[in-house]
């Protein structure tokens, strides 16, 4: 529903401002330009989508892989000392903690459709101990404040599309992207946890605080370290050997499972082929939107007006341009990366405003669309604080990427 109302807005606006262009400025040829616009918008978007389709294929066949090779059911029973801790409300050995295993590690690999379903089914599982039907519950709270933190291991999606939009090295968002997650995942669960009353204090906990902390705190040491000029090189270099070696532990993991490895690639790379055909709809939808968007000027006025601000305060403006991805984030996601894709094609996959909107990107996650459908499943009316603990988290990642974007890319 926020969606609709966003895209109808984004028509609009351009109509009115191409009115006043017209009627005020004696702008002839701002109706024709706009058009033209959008019909390239609407193309640019199949070949976008029909591009995706070998790329999706290739690395859901992969995680097919992992996924019957026993990955997942690995890293859910790695990070249950954890999660026990974050979730106590939940008998151990209830159904809900796998479900919910799967969700967060779908997320941290980046795969939206099978994060979702593992989701949803976590969420019909907590509701089966919320003793109050309508109301959300503290395991529900911290779950889907998870969610919005967008925590990510290995960016696939954004690479991606980094890839088709001709990024000289796709991976090499790798790390700052890990970093900013990290800074909004934990953000966010240090606030749920103060709210709900989880000691942090307690020894497993603290101590993965705690190891997360050094964790960053080593990354931007080693970062301080190395030559400006270098840093994107091993940032690329760490991704890219990251990758092939979850490739190869994947392809391992399904031989020694015994099973056809082959055929589940298979089976995972037409899964990746529906995913890529499915999304032309969307893609031609929010990217004719933002191009009209732009062309009338109202994304200017909009930017301009926000980096006069800042250059008031004294501040680097350079951001402004990629900002409005890390608006539409909390709102849709597909509209985010719309206008992801709408800044690199304007400013070049490699430029500053185009690696920050992929960080904004992966910062977060869609935390209105996850408050609507996960708690719409199972009728929950009132959230309590979940839509304010989200959108803190959303902040300090949003926060976070400027900084790890200046700090790698030294573009300030």
């Amino acid at each position: 529903m926020v969606l609709n109302y966003i895209w109808i807005a984004f028509f609009v606006v351009a109509f009115v401002i191409g009115i006043c262009k017209l009627l005020f400025f004696g702008d002839l040829n701002i109706f024709s330009e706009m058009m033209n616009v959008a019909f390239d918008a609407a193309k640019n978007g199949f070949e976008i989508s029909l591009g995706l389709t070998g790329i999706l294929s290739l690395w859901l066949g992969f995680m097919k892989i992992g996924e019957r090779g026993g990955i997942v059911g690995a890293l859910a029973r790695w990070a249950s000392p954890v999660f026990s801790r974050l979730f106590p409300e939940i008998p151990k050995g209830h159904p809900a903690t796998g479900s919910i295993f799967m969700n967060i590690a779908a997320n941290m690999l980046n795969l939206d459709n099978a994060a979702t379903p593992a989701g949803l089914k976590a969420m019909q599982e907590l509701q089966k101990l919320n003793k109050d039907k309508s109301t959300a519950s503290n395991p529900m709270i911290m779950f889907i404040v998870l969610n919005a933190s967008g925590l990510t291991i290995i960016p696939i999606s954004i690479m991606v599309y980094r890839t088709q939009m001709g990024a000289a090295n796709p991976a090499d968002i790798f790390v700052p992207l890990m970093l900013t997650t990290l800074v909004a995942t934990l953000v966010g669960m240090i606030f749920v946890c103060l709210k709900q009353r989880i000691s942090l204090l307690d020894r497993i906990l603290l101590g993965f605080i705690g190891a997360v902390i050094a964790f960053i705190a080593l990354i931007l040491w080693l970062v301080h370290l190395l030559p400006q000029d270098k840093i994107a090189v091993y940032s690329s270099l760490t991704a890219n050997i990251f990758l092939f070696s979850v490739i190869i532990v994947f392809i391992l993991a399904g031989v020694r499972k015994k099973i056809n490895v082959y055929d589940a690639f298979i089976e995972g790379a037409k899964d990746g082929f529906k995913t890529a055909i499915m999304i032309i709809p969307y893609l031609i939808a929010i990217l004719v939107a933002v191009a009209l968007f732009r062309a009338s000027g109202a994304m200017d006025f909009l930017t301009d007006g926000l980096a006069s601000i800042v250059a008031l305060c004294h501040l680097p403006t350079d951001w402004v341009n990629a900002f409005p991805t890390a608006l539409m984030k909390p709102l849709s996601g597909s509209g985010a990366r719309g206008l992801m894709l709408e800044a690199m094609q304007t400013y070049g996959a490699d430029s500053f405003t185009g690696r920050l909107s992929s960080l904004f990107q992966g910062a977060t996650d869609t935390t209105f669309y996850l408050v609507a459908v996960y708690f719409g499943s199972v009728n929950i009316r009132n959230s309590r604080y979940t839509v304010p603990a989200a959108l803190l988290a959303d902040l300090a990642g949003i926060v976070a990427a400027i900084f790890v974007c200046y700090l790698f890319y030294n573009f300030v």
